[in-house]
């Protein structure tokens, strides 16, 4: 069986990428699950442009991507992050910020999409990525990705006033690289 994805690409972030993360970072429901400060909104307009400038800079860490449509509209951000070169592994992490997109396939593309890069690119060997255990729909999407249960990290997130447990996943490159066939974009 083949599953499409709706078409999507990557780039490099922008100055400008700036304006719809704040607006997006101001919709609780888009970053009910991201690790942001418990406050609002979780960063200032100058807070989000400097963070986007040490992402464009890659002064912080951070392989992060913007996603967008066949159109080329800016829909959100897919990341590698916490990049361990010396034993080939990183941490995914993804938000679609734009909600008409949820649902539809595009995060499932994007993270397709970093998946190759971070195997391909940056000849990793495994992508691993923590998620809450309640975000059931984003657990679900993960594993038609591939991605495997590695256990769970206790209490490993603060989140409105009580700590959370999160779900460590992860996908091999071969594991990738075998589960890949059956994608089309």
């Amino acid at each position: 069986m083949t599953t499409r994805f709706p078409k999507v690409s990557l780039r490099e972030l922008v100055l400008d990428d700036a304006k719809d993360r704040y607006q997006w970072c101001l919709d609780e429901e888009v970053t009910r699950h991201l690790n942001m400060p418990d406050k609002y909104p979780p960063f200032s307009e100058a807070e989000t442009l400097q963070w986007i400038d040490m992402c464009i800079h890659k002064t912080n860490g951070y392989e992060q991507k913007a996603i967008l449509d066949h159109h080329g509209i800016h829909i959100g951000w897919v990341d590698l992050k916490n990049i361990d070169r010396l034993n080939q592994h990183a941490e995914l992490g993804i938000t679609i910020g734009d909600k008409r997109y949820w649902g539809k396939g595009y995060g499932a593309a994007a993270m397709n999409e970093m998946l190759n890069f971070g195997f391909n690119s940056l000849d990793l060997n495994k992508i691993w990525l923590r998620v809450e255990i309640d975000n059931e729909k984003a657990i679900r999407s993960y594993k038609k990705m591939g991605y495997i249960e590695e256990g769970i990290l206790r209490q490993d997130r603060f989140r409105k006033g009580r700590f959370v447990d999160r779900l460590r996943m992860s996908i091999t490159k071969q594991e990738y690289l075998t589960n890949r066939t059956g994608y089309n974009q």
